[in-house]
């Protein structure tokens, strides 16, 4: 073992091209996710390869020429570039990612139909030889004297445990959640130790558990001769209120669009000249299909329009009918599939009412007595934050998440699962708790997907499940599955395809070619409880590799109760320590709730804000504490929001780290090139810290002091970023791991300013990274006029606007940084200044023709066809499009030459930026922006000097499914 702290790989190298193409392409398909993602619903899962990178090179040394003396035998080890290119291996990438997507994009461009230029499987799929495993073993016992044990202290969905337990590396996996514990032990912990093992007894006990569930339940779930009833479909109604009579809450009327397969319902509010109580329905398939009606619903805009005298029913009658407990559902629609395998569409028939009618009075029977021994839940929702906020529409208890046939079959599982524990434990003794806790996760499943939450897919044909947005949102109509022959049969059969997947990957991964049944031994520890208070011992930890919850994206806690309150009836038998409480614990949770400091007016989402970095800072400060004094902290980070990097950045400084240095990775979801409309960040930093060793006697630091570095490290950081491909929002935020990184190395710093009192305050992260921000307008504005150049700072923002987001809408917040990093521009005066319109925390780039200006101060910045002159070139450029747009290209020459444009170096430099900064693409031959169009017959016909790029004619844009560009093999 090395007797002097370890350099590390990750602080000299990730391979964040290949990573992020892995990434994106692991995730780039919802049915060939990894096995992990099947097996529980959880939130932001981060991607396997990706995973494994981060947490491998957080523990193996950086190359050197000792390492490579110390295994002669190992080629792998011989170079640097040997050695990286052994990392890539390990982690799954057999190929070449960088000359497969280069392949792809250029497939995209041209609309061209190619051979898959992946010729090698995503890296989850590879299972590691036991060579490089055993070898992998002893370079890290050399460096640590034995295996370091990994931990992640908010392990979520277990993406970051899994992957190094898979390599063989003792893993520690902690949440506060109980349903993220459970995720973690049935995922991680449970296929390391038992492996394919278990499927045989998963098989036996879940067919037994789903033959008892159907038996009873078959009755409320009838089906014609021909047929196989797979979802009902349904639709929320309230009364109307001046008739009375019932009005479904339809936002449309179609069942499917597929050409010459349409179908949709038609919905009768009288019969043979009598005035019905409630509308029926009949079902109209192909030719018989009437366009027009079907598209047209009686919901929208969350009001009402009633059938009975076409007006307006208004929002707060809707939700006032919900609270009363008027909201009724109706039966719309029954998708089937016939004997040859057809699916299709049929109205409601009586035997249908019929079955619904009799399982609501077999719920009404055991209501009481299921609520009386724990079967049912019986907690009520908590306040949500506002997104989430879902009563107002009569969800008051949690079972209001279901009809009362739903609610039916969800205590039927419940109650049958109950009666097996008993016998399992009898048959297989110590064993039975990885089985049973297993069969639990069915449930969790038909939870997610069947529910007043889960809904119809029109396009897909196909249900959504309740979770397909990480939020509550109320559905008017939704849809139901089919709950005796189809929940729970499905269910298992999940459950099968992705505890299989997740074994067989673990027990394929490091077996031994001479020997089958010599496999790897892992050691997994699951921990529930609060990521600030382990149960660890001090300096037990190599590397804290962790994935922490990202500020107020995803309410964990919230959205996780949905599932616990049914979970503690089922795994709680099992791990009652998991499932204490009545709901999930959110006063310890790391996130910046409002609905938390909802009584606190103005002041809630600075309380959140506080809230949040407190509890990171403990969090933080006790992985401080469990690391070895050698050992690194790692943390995975994607938001957009300043005050998120602020918030993490303060909580990081204040535990004692420092900030080594940040590599980013694009990790999120791509879907075609339309993803740049979306504008989010795409990729997460990774974050590299030590344990920040005291300082003594080195003065005191100021923002001043540090400055120029600052500046420096951004700078360098977006010139390295770039040229890896990082662009946009993600290059401002690739800067910010540097910036905090200079802030890190001389901690504490304080503030230029001082606080209201004279004294000296501690520096917040955003104001060094202000400082980033405005380097990076710097350099991106020369890079897109092609030489250092100052504008004004209206045309500034429109160039770095367009050269950042690629799109004319985009979030409030990164409009508002971006403003600032400018020239202390804010939202409003850009507003005022006819440069973008704001809304609902978007912001949108205004258009030559929506600037224009007519009448009032003519100094007023604006598009002025009659204007003797322009304070700003962006108003002189703007001016000269409308006119071509609408007078044509001669008439703009004219105002040109009467303002001496053609000659004018400052106008000629905002031009090159323009065509550089704005999408020049075209889509089947129109121009995706119009004003790149013109300005690229403006610069063709007046300005030589101008350097136009190449445009790309996109035949073809592409959605959800890249390989539709690909040959058929």
């Amino acid at each position: 073992m090395s007797s002097t702290k370890p350099r590390l790989l990750i602080e000299d190298w990730l391979p964040v091209a290949e990573l992020g193409i892995e990434s994106r392409r692991e995730r780039g398909a919802a049915s060939a996710l990894p096995p992990l993602s099947f097996l529980h619903i959880w939130w932001a899962r981060r991607p396997l390869v990706a995973s494994a990178a981060v947490a491998l090179a957080g523990v193996l040394p950086a190359w050197s020429e000792e390492l490579a003396k110390a295994f002669p035998d190992a080629v792998e080890l011989q170079e640097e570039a040997a050695y990286r290119r052994w990392l890539l291996h390990l982690v799954g990438i057999w190929g070449d990612p960088i000359t497969a997507r280069r392949m792809y994009d250029v497939a995209v461009a041209t609309g061209q139909r190619i051979p898959n230029p992946y010729t090698y499987k995503q890296a989850f799929r590879n299972a590691i030889p036991r060579k490089d495993i055993d070898l992998l073993h002893a370079v890290l016992i050399h460096t640590w004297g034995e295996l370091p044990v990994i931990a992640d202290p908010t392990a979520g969905g277990g993406s970051i445990p899994w992957a190094a337990s898979r390599l063989g590396l003792p893993v520690v996996a902690n949440d506060l959640n109980g349903v993220a514990a459970s995720v973690l032990k049935a995922g991680v912990e449970v296929p390391a130790t038992r492996g394919l093992d278990l499927l045989p007894e998963l098989k036996k006990w879940g067919g037994i558990l789903i033959k008892r569930v159907k038996e009873r339940l078959k009755e409320y779930f009838p089906s014609g001769k021909a047929e196989a009833v797979a979802t009902y479909l349904y639709a929320n109604a309230i009364p109307c209120p001046r008739t009375g009579r019932l009005v479904p809450l339809l936002r449309d009327k179609w069942l499917r669009k597929t050409a010459g397969k349409e179908a949709a319902v038609r919905m009768r509010t009288e019969y043979d000249g009598v005035e019905l109580p409630e509308p029926i329905f009949e079902v109209a398939l192909g030719r018989d299909v009437d366009e027009a009606d079907a598209s047209t619903g009686t919901t929208a805009r969350g009001k009402a329009i009633s059938p009975y005298d076409s007006l307006v029913i208004d929002g707060d009658y809707i939700k006032q009918a919900a609270q009363a407990g008027q909201m009724k559902q109706v039966l719309y629609a029954v998708a089937v599939r016939k004997p040859s395998g057809e699916r299709t569409f049929r109205a409601p028939t009586q035997t249908d009412l019929d079955a619904i009618a009799a399982a609501e009075a077999a719920y009404s029977d055991v209501k009481d007595l299921w609520l009386a021994t724990g079967i049912l839940p019986s907690e009520a929702i908590p306040d949500l934050i506002p997104k989430h906020e879902i009563r107002p529409y009569g969800f008051t208890y949690w079972t209001d998440m279901f009809t009362r046939r739903q609610a039916l079959v969800q205590g039927v599982f419940v109650e049958e699962f109950t009666r097996l524990v008993a016998e399992v434990r009898e048959v297989l003794g110590e064993d039975a708790t990885d089985v049973l806790f297993q069969l639990a996760l069915m449930q969790g499943k038909a939870l997610n997907w069947n529910s007043r939450l889960s809904s119809w897919d029109v396009s897909r044909q196909k249900m959504r499940s309740v979770f397909d947005r990480h939020d509550f949102s109320f559905k008017w109509t939704f849809a139901e599955f089919e709950g005796a022959h189809a929940l729970f049969s499905w269910c298992l059969d999940q459950l099968i395809d992705a505890y299989g997947g997740i074994a067989r990957l673990l027990d394929e991964t490091g077996v031994a070619p001479a020997d089958v049944n010599d496999r790897l031994t892992r050691q997994v520890t699951v921990l529930q409880g609060s990521g600030a208070s382990l149960a660890l011992p001090d300096g037990a930890v190599t590397h804290v590799c962790m994935d922490p919850p990202y500020y107020d994206n995803v309410m964990y806690a919230e959205l996780a109760d949905y599932f616990y309150v049914w979970e503690r009836r089922t795994l709680g038998r099992l791990v009652p320590d998991y499932f204490r409480d009545d709901l999930t614990d959110k006063d310890n949770e790391a996130v910046a709730n409002v609905a938390r400091f909802l009584t606190m007016g103005k002041r809630r989402q600075e309380l959140a804000d506080l809230d949040y970095e407190t509890k990171m800072t403990n969090i933080f400060a006790e992985c401080r504490r469990v690391l070895t004094r050698d050992g690194v902290l790692s943390v995975m980070f994607t938001h957009k929001k300043a005050n998120a990097w602020d918030t993490l950045g303060m909580g990081l400084l204040q535990a004692g780290f420092t900030i080594e240095t940040s590599w980013p990775v694009n990790t999120e979801t791509e879907v075609g090139l339309n993803i740049r409309a979306l504008n989010s960040a795409q990729s997460t930093i990774m974050l590299v810290c030590r344990k920040r060793e005291d300082r003594e006697g080195d003065g005191k630091f100021y923002l001043d002091d540090i400055e120029q570095d600052v500046r420096r490290a951004a700078r360098d950081a977006a010139m390295r970023f770039q040229h890896d491909g990082i662009e946009g929002v993600d290059l401002l935020l690739s800067t910010y791991g540097p910036t905090l990184s200079v802030i890190s190395q001389s901690w504490p710093v304080y503030s230029s300013a001082p606080d209201e009192e004279g004294r000296d305050k501690l520096l917040r992260p955003e104001e060094a990274l202000t400082l980033a921000r405005e380097e990076i307008v710097d350099l991106r504005r020369s890079r897109l006029v092609g030489k250092a150049a100052k504008v004004d700072i209206l045309t500034d923002f429109v160039l770095l606007a367009w050269d950042t987001f690629a799109v004319r809408e985009f979030p409030f917040d990164t409009a508002r940084l971006l403003a600032l990093a400018v020239g202390g521009l804010d939202i409003d005066a850009l507003e005022r200044a006819k440069v973008v319109s704001k809304s609902a925390g978007k912001v949108t780039l205004l258009s030559p023709s929506e600037r224009v200006r007519r009448g009032g101060d003519s100094s007023a910045p604006g598009v002025r066809p009659e204007a003797a002159s322009f304070d700003y070139i962006i108003d002189a450029v703007d001016t000269t499009l409308y006119i071509a747009e609408h007078d044509g290209m001669p008439a703009a020459k004219r105002f040109l030459d009467k303002h001496g444009y053609t000659n004018d170096a400052g106008f000629i430099s905002a031009l090159q930026g323009l065509v550089n900064a704005m999408p020049c693409t075209k889509v089947k031959g129109e121009w995706l922006v119009p004003e790149a169009g013109r300005l690229d017959t403006l610069c063709t016909l007046y300005f030589p000097d101008v350097t136009l790029p190449e445009t790309t004619d996109v035949a073809t844009l592409v959605e959800d499914k890249p390989d539709t560009l690909f040959e058929m093999e």
